[in-house]
């Protein structure tokens, strides 16, 4: 019996206790993977993340390695070829959004010299620690991803409401939401 304690959330699926053991929460701080967790964020809305998760290496392929100077030149073929992928969800709307955001994020880049310079700034540079004993506590947004993902619609972006962006913030480790009893609660603070 495994008498590890993890967030409420997570279920037995190995590839959701992997993600939770191993990613969610940690802080990122590289582009291409903060690219990776907006496209796959905004991919989820309305779905479950198990449902993205296990479809992620075909998010990888279909959005090349999640390069968004890449995504940023797709052309309407390009589009229209994700659009036929099984390997996705083959949303209209989310696709393109996804190249949108790649362009709208190259012109932060070119303004921040990183989108992770742009981004820590919605949390003061430092992770929101917030110490909930239940799932029930956590909530969907906060005030920063009010004011984040704000900037980002004024800035171009699609798919990035606060409720999507707070689960960004805590898949990147902005926002520490492990529950205090969960293992990696402490873990992700080191």
């Amino acid at each position: 019996m495994n008498n590890i304690k993890r967030c409420g959330w997570v279920t037995s699926d190995p590839l959701y206790i992997r993600y939770h053991d191993t990613e969610w929460g940690v802080p990122v701080h590289d582009d291409r993977k903060i690219f990776e967790f907006l496209i796959l964020e905004g991919a989820q809305a309305g779905l479950s993340w198990l449902t993205i998760l296990k479809r992620r290496q075909g998010y990888f392929n279909a959005f090349c390695e999640f390069d968004p100077g890449k995504v940023a030149r797709f052309s309407e073929a390009d589009i229209q070829k994700r659009l036929q992928d099984p390997g996705i969800i083959r949303n209209k709307l989310k696709v393109r959004s996804a190249v949108t955001n790649a362009q709208a994020f190259l012109k932060i880049q070119e303004e921040f010299g990183s989108f992770d310079a742009y981004a820590w700034r919605f949390v003061d540079g430092e992770p929101i620690t917030n110490h909930y004993t239940s799932q029930d506590q956590v909530p969907a947004t906060s005030s920063q991803s009010d004011a984040f993902s704000k900037d980002l619609y004024k800035r171009g972006f699609k798919f990035t409401g606060s409720t999507i962006i707070y689960a960004h913030m805590q898949a990147t480790g902005m926002v520490n939401d492990h529950l205090v009893f969960c293992f990696r609660y402490k873990e992700v603070m080191a």
